[in-house]
């Protein structure tokens, strides 16, 4: 006797016409977990101001992106080291000094020649450059002008953790102490400062627009 049930629609994924890299959600790849906590914030302050840029912590919430923070380290193993998974990228690199922005000069290109994919070395040598003197005001009473390549962590470590009685020498205090203090500087800066950061501050020390291209090409390549 002959079934009457009617045979089930194939699953979604077996129908969508759409290429596995067209579905597959954006890697958003950075050094450390306090980039991340920078981008998020300030994505979310763009995205109040102008809809058309994207708050990058909705999008981890839909599914659309994923921060991958490599650690630091040697960045050109990850020029390629994410290609099997067949997802697009968005690489941004923090500048740095001396020879090593060169290698991440390198990698860059070197990501940017794959499809659907693309990588950036920042023209400051940290996102904590990013940040305005003012916001570190609002946020801390500290009053610390800083330049696009000086090691921002540093200085408010400097300021912060040796500048109360009882006083510290910086000079004197071990390799271990002072990477402790500049740790606890930029875990301040990418949470509480950047939170005291307006378009206008953002303007000022981004006048290229750097950090809003990011967020652009974010929206293109999450569509």
């Amino acid at each position: 006797m002959m079934s009457t049930t009617m045979p089930r629609s194939p699953p979604r994924h077996f129908t969508d016409s759409r290429s596995v890299a067209e579905r597959r959600c954006l890697l958003l790849v950075v050094e450390g977990v306090n980039d991340i906590e920078f981008l998020r914030r300030i994505s979310r302050m763009l995205h109040r101001r102008d809809a058309s840029l994207p708050d990058l912590e909705e999008l981890e919430r839909n599914g659309q992106m994923i921060f991958l923070p490599f650690g630091g380290g040697n960045v050109a193993a990850w020029a390629t080291r994410l290609e099997p998974l067949g997802c697009r990228e968005l690489h941004i690199y923090d500048r740095e000094v001396g020879a090593e922005t060169r290698y991440r000069i390198a990698t860059a290109k070197q990501v940017d020649a794959r499809s659907n994919c693309r990588a950036f070395v920042m023209a400051k040598r940290s996102l904590e450059n990013y940040l305005h003197p003012q916001a570190l005001q609002l946020a801390g009473g500290i009053d610390l002008p800083f330049g696009d390549h000086d090691s921002v962590a540093e200085l408010v470590a400097r300021e912060r953790f040796t500048g109360e009685e009882p006083f510290v020498d910086w000079d004197a205090l071990s390799r271990r102490a002072k990477k402790r203090l500049g740790n606890l500087a930029k875990r301040w800066l990418n949470r509480q400062v950047v939170e005291a950061m307006t378009p206008k501050l953002l303007s000022e020390r981004d006048p290229d627009g750097e950090v809003i291209r990011w967020m652009q090409i974010v929206a293109a390549m999450t569509r």
